[in-house]
């Protein structure tokens, strides 16, 4: 079948992904968006509102004005939490946002400040059905997520509800799954365990966060370089891990660096539109 989320798509082809900022959740400013040049939207809730009814007025007028010019029905869009996965016990107290959020037809999660293995295992656990058994056993738990909240989610992915829930699973642990969930590796404490948190079965991408790692390293605005040596070294472990563990590394680029970029091995990027065509010309898009 074809597949429903196009950040997934184009990921399984070896392309880079290119992504901005949602913006105001409301059904206009949905409709608006359907049309958008991102390879997917991100909706920020770490630190905007937890706006769970502006997000489905946001996902219906995603709908009603599709489908997309690639012929999806509606973009891909990836929203962050505003909880921090600061250890397992957190992460499962919080594991309500992963399947409200999901329950609106969302089709990925940045989980934030991801600090633990543990945390990443609940998280990955929390946006999976039971019955969805690859890593199960192999560094995973059975599924968390319960029967419920998937008609309106089935809706927005253009699915019966049959088959969305067999396909809302976790991309690129299940191939035929569609969510991607991503991690920030954002402070130090994250950083001390990014080799196994990136270990964790079900991570589709991950990030360093340089204005948050700034902030760890003792820098009050340091999300833009130049950075000094300990943020570089930092930065270059995450991708290390990233590449170790076939989890895409998320950056941002510019015009001037978006080649370079993707030679080192940016496969998810922040992009104004001249960077993303720019750096789709040269991966062959």
């Amino acid at each position: 079948m074809p597949r429903v989320n196009r950040a997934v798509e184009l990921l399984s082809r070896g392309q880079p992904i290119y992504y901005g900022g949602a913006g105001e959740l409301s059904y206009e400013k949905g409709v608006e968006a359907s049309g958008r040049w991102e390879d997917y939207l991100c909706v920020e809730m770490e630190h905007g509102l937890f706006d769970l009814p502006g997000l489905r007025a946001f996902m219906t007028g995603l709908m009603d004005a599709g489908p997309t010019p690639t012929g999806h029905l509606t973009p891909c869009v990836i929203v962050t939490l505003p909880t921090n996965g600061t250890n397992e016990a957190v992460m499962r107290a919080n594991a309500w946002m992963v399947k409200q959020v999901l329950a609106q037809g969302v089709h990925g999660i940045l989980l934030c400040h991801a600090e633990t293995p543990g945390a990443v295992r609940a998280f990955v656990e929390a946006a999976r059905y039971p019955f969805q058994t690859q890593g199960v056993g192999d560094g995973l738990e059975v599924g968390q997520r319960g029967s419920g909240g998937q008609g309106f989610a089935a809706c927005a992915w253009g699915l019966t509800v049959q088959e969305y829930v067999q396909r809302a699973d976790v991309w690129p642990l299940n191939p035929e799954g569609e969510l991607m969930l991503g991690l920030k590796i954002e402070n130090r404490r994250a950083l001390a365990n990014v080799d196994e948190s990136l270990t964790i079965p079900g991570i589709a991408f991950a990030e360093w966060g340089p204005g948050d790692m700034g902030m760890s390293f003792g820098y009050p605005d340091g999300h833009d370089p130049p950075y000094p040596p300990e943020m570089i070294a930092a930065r270059a472990a995450v991708l290390k891990a990233c590449k170790a563990n076939g989890v895409a590394f998320l950056n941002g680029v510019t015009p001037d660096n978006v080649t370079d970029m993707i030679d080192e091995g940016v496969m998810v990027a922040n992009a104004t539109p001249d960077a993303a065509e720019i750096g789709k010309r040269y991966s062959g898009r």
